[in-house]
């Protein structure tokens, strides 16, 4: 079978021909549909630091996905063969003490897809059985591929306090943008949003924000102010993972507020934690994943609900052969979600063509 190789430590990707995997003891063999890229791929193929130090090569890339259910390894029945599904990238123990006190998503033992084993940019792909969520046969395969992803944006806005309050997204790539989104569905009173993309930014008050800055050209601590009665925000939603952006969040925050943190960095960074946190009495809270399995069943909630459309944020389709493509189109900031599709028939919308 196709798939999307880290051959080597390194930066890129080869397309390779592999085995078919064999689903093992309470595994299930799927047939992957449609795969979105995330900015952690882009990390394993860019081989920045924090790739190099947690990616394992050779391997095969990808973490979000939706697919059929086409083989149980021993011991598995459910979900059924012929089930569509999407996927929870993260692989816990399920026997640690976070395991068993429903704080899974912080498994020390946590291999992720794409990361440490085999991912998903691939025709098939072997999952656990408990890692495989059923989906409603009439959700259209790009939005359930990016269910997820969807989740890290979830998973961050429903930690703090967010109803009634003000709320500042820095950095509005697709998880920031499905963060404003979030924000509003569960009730936000106000939420605005940074980054140096005009499309991003443009994505983002599609998507709901109350206002948005160019964090390239526009003093974002003073235009925040100006917005917010001088008063700065509540909560600080952190998805960039940029020094500046983050200096800036938390210059913002109230005294009193909360900050939750998902972007990566890729290097340390420099902090004034004594006036930025201390003295503030602020709240730092650090996101990692999906919470297991509260924050999927939040997301069957908002979408199904219809609190949150997440059609806007597909902008690019394109076929598992034009992985390159699909990676630059990504990492060139004018994009949404991009999802690749092993067979280009599945695609349910238009096939990007430069």
């Amino acid at each position: 079978m196709r798939a999307i190789r880290k051959v080597a430590p390194g930066p890129g990707l080869e397309m390779a021909e592999i085995p078919l995997p064999v689903p093992g003891m309470g595994e299930v063999l799927l047939q992957v549909k449609a795969a979105s890229i995330c900015g952690t791929d882009l990390h394993v193929r860019n081989w920045d630091p924090w790739a190099a130090e947690h990616a394992v090569a050779p391997l095969t890339v990808g973490h979000e996905m939706c697919g059929i259910v086409v083989g149980h390894g021993s011991g598995v029945t459910d979900p059924p063969i012929g089930t569509l599904v999407s996927v929870e990238s993260h692989v816990v123990c399920g026997v640690c003490s976070w395991c068993r006190t429903g704080k899974g998503h912080l498994c020390p033992e946590t291999r992720i897809l794409g990361v440490h084993r085999d991912g998903v940019f691939a025709d098939f792909v072997t999952v656990p059985a408990a890692n495989a969520w059923p989906d409603p046969e009439d959700m259209p395969l790009s939005i359930a591929s990016l269910q997820e992803n969807f989740g890290n944006a979830v998973h961050t806005v429903s930690v703090p306090e967010i109803e009634g309050r003000k709320v500042l997204v820095t950095g509005c790539g697709p998880v920031g943008v499905m963060a404003v989104a979030a924000a509003k569905a569960l009730g936000a009173r106000s939420v605005y949003a940074t980054d140096v993309s005009a499309f991003r930014r443009a994505m983002a008050d599609r998507m709901g924000a109350d206002a948005t800055f160019d964090a390239s050209t526009v003093d974002v601590v003073s235009a925040v102010l100006a917005v917010t009665d001088g008063e700065g925000v509540d909560v600080l939603l952190e998805m960039s993972g940029a020094a500046r952006a983050i200096d800036n969040g938390l210059r913002l925050l109230k005294p009193g507020g909360e900050a939750a943190l998902l972007g990566l960095t890729s290097r340390p960074i420099t902090l004034d934690i004594d006036d930025r946190v201390i003295f503030k009495g602020a709240t730092l809270h650090g996101i990692v994943g999906r919470r297991l399995w509260d924050t999927w069943y939040q997301m069957r909630a908002l979408l199904r609900g219809g609190k949150v459309d997440l059609g806007p944020m597909v902008t690019h389709r394109l076929s598992l052969e034009d992985f390159d493509m699909a990676f630059d189109l990504m990492a060139s900031g004018n994009t949404g979600k991009v999802v690749l599709f092993p067979d280009p028939t599945d695609a349910d919308g238009p096939l990007y063509r430069p």
